[in-house]
């Protein structure tokens, strides 16, 4: 009887052997994995090395580190711990607060609603929210810090009354300004001025247009189709899911607040890895979103009062090189935390820089790119 049966069970071996095996692969094109190499006893591994050990040894970081070209993974390394009290050690898969680089998600979910058809730059904000107290204020100039808003932190320091026992999200952020009609710092379109605001608003836009939350609709459309497994939104008020991943600190010692102020995303509260953003860098390289014709809007100087080596884009700050190649960035700082967020787009190197750490974790951004013979200007 099993003489008969073994082949059939050959045959169904090789058969569910060669389907895991194309899963296995399917899984990998999607996760950007494809066959990438961590680079050792090479000279550009070694000189990035050198620099953060050291600096770990002096005391003057804490946090993760990735380097990458194309799908060579030059450098990945974690130092110091996730919670200095429980002695836990940060890994590659720590996941950090990314602060003011969820800008760049947060653009991109507007980007991918907008090829959807669901909604136009040209609109204005009173077209989702008839209520907005100020008239004229488009969502391309949401995008590009153009909106003359001034920051809902400030308002909201102002106006809400128990930033100890409740947490502020966005809609109340958005109640604010409904209610009080804080001063403007100037008419729409007319400078560039950052604010936080323009990206909260704008989480609420992707809300109202998709009908779902922003942590769902991020989920959804950008995490899940590029495998960013280990990337998540914070809810200040989801205390059963939400432990702190990566504590933050101001210093070695003290720990950051956890404010009510951090029920408000779009601005910031994404907690991702230095892997993960590797794979939506190496997504946005391959494609798998939008042409590089489509990402061109994305990264146009749209402020041309500024220097084209200091200037912003939807959601990247672009520094434009000599030769006209362009460096596109995000940085950020938030309660603890720092963020490095760099692509050059001609040689297509990306660094990731998430530390844990906001005093000590400062870098300049010369030096992170001169360790990867990036031009910076």
């Amino acid at each position: 009887m099993f003489k008969r049966l073994f082949p059939i069970l050959a045959l169904l071996f090789i058969g569910v052997f060669i389907l895991s095996k194309t899963n296995e692969e399917e899984f990998q094109k999607k996760n950007f994995i494809y066959n990438e190499i961590y680079a050792v006893d090479n000279s550009t591994t070694e000189k990035i090395d050198s620099f953060f050990q050291k600096r770990y040894k002096l005391g003057a970081f804490s946090g993760a580190v990735l380097y990458s070209a194309h799908d060579t993974i030059y450098y990945k390394k974690a130092f110091g711990f996730a919670n200095r009290r429980k002695k836990d050690s940060l890994t590659i898969n720590s996941k950090f607060q990314l602060a003011s680089v969820s800008k760049t998600f947060t653009a991109f979910g507007i980007m991918l609603l907008e090829k959807e058809g669901k909604l136009s730059y040209q609109d204005s904000i009173r077209k989702f929210f008839p209520n907005f107290p100020y008239k004229n204020i488009t969502i391309h100039q949401l995008l590009v810090h153009r909106s003359g808003l001034p920051n809902y932190m400030y308002v909201a320091d102002k106006y809400w009354k128990d930033s100890i026992n409740t947490t502020l999200d966005n809609c109340d952020a958005l109640g604010l300004f409904i209610l009080h009609e804080p001063k403007r710092y100037r008419k729409p379109g007319t400078r560039y001025n950052y604010s936080n605001t323009n990206y909260a608003i704008l989480a609420s836009i992707i809300e109202k247009v998709s009908n779902k939350n922003y942590v769902k609709f991020m989920k959804e459309k950008v995490f899940d189709p590029i495998g960013m497994i280990n990337t998540t939104v914070y809810d200040k008020s989801d205390f059963n899911k939400n432990n702190e991943p990566v504590v933050g600190y101001i210093n070695w010692r003290r720990k950051a607040d956890n404010t009510y102020l951090n029920g408000v995303v779009g601005d910031k509260g994404i907690y991702s890895t230095v892997e993960d953003m590797n794979k939506f860098s190496r997504a946005i390289f391959e494609n798998y979103f939008f042409t590089d014709e489509e990402m061109k809007v994305a990264y146009q100087l749209w402020n041309k009062e500024l220097h084209t080596n200091d200037n912003y884009g939807y959601g990247w700050r672009i520094n434009m090189l000599p030769d006209s190649s362009k460096i596109v960035y995000h940085t950020g700082w938030w309660k603890g935390f720092r963020s490095y967020f760099y692509r050059s787009l001609a040689d297509q190197k990306t660094i990731v820089v998430l530390s844990n750490n906001s005093r000590t974790g400062k870098l300049s951004s010369k030096s992170l790119m001169d360790l990867f013979d990036v031009r910076y200007e």
